[in-house]
């Protein structure tokens, strides 16, 4: 593979960099991801890899870009994620190729999980959590929406318990290159 973990490119690194932190600071200042930075990303990711490994990179961009939507794709539709979170894991998947998009991921979820409950603790909101997660397991256990029994699981319901996910991508990408760069 053209792109392991280890040794991704430094036009890759500077891609990756350039389109997360701009989502990043997008997302916490305006709660959105715009369109024209996510096609960006794609643009960016599927150009330099075929430039820099032609099929071989054209297939792993495809690969990271096909991996984050399997992901993130279902989230969306059962309206725990927004479309802009969508679009961006899968920029960062066309430029970063499906092995190293898997440990941004792991390390987007993790990061995701920590902030959740410190926001889940800040809030109060420790016992309603709890039976959201019923719910949510309940309903989808049974091929239901979440939001079709209660509003506020969607993620764009205003009453929703919303954190920046394109923030915790970037800091997900970004612990990622900083572990690289040690290791």
């Amino acid at each position: 593979m053209p792109m392991s973990s280890s040794g991704m490119p430094v036009v890759l690194r500077i891609a990756l960099i350039s389109v997360v932190l701009v989502a990043g600071i997008y997302d916490l200042r305006f709660r959105r991801i715009p369109n024209w930075l996510n096609l960006s990303g794609v643009i960016l990711g599927v150009g330099i890899n075929t430039l820099l490994f032609e099929q071989h990179g054209l297939a792993a961009s495809t690969l990271g870009l096909l991996c984050a939507l399997g992901i993130y794709v279902p989230l969306y539709l059962i309206r725990g994620m927004g479309a802009g979170d969508v679009k961006l894991m899968a920029a960062v998947g066309a430029i970063a190729g499906p092995e190293n998009w898997l440990w941004i991921f792991l390390a987007t979820a993790l990061l995701g999980g920590f902030v959740s409950l410190v926001f889940v603790a800040i809030k109060g909101r420790f016992h309603q959590t709890i039976l959201n997660l019923i719910l949510i397991v309940a309903e989808l256990s049974h091929f239901r929406l979440p939001s079709e029994k209660d509003s506020r699981l969607d993620v764009r319901n205003k009453e929703a318990l919303r954190i920046p996910h394109g923030a915790l991508i970037a800091t997900g990408s970004m612990a990622f290159l900083l572990f690289n760069a040690v290791a």
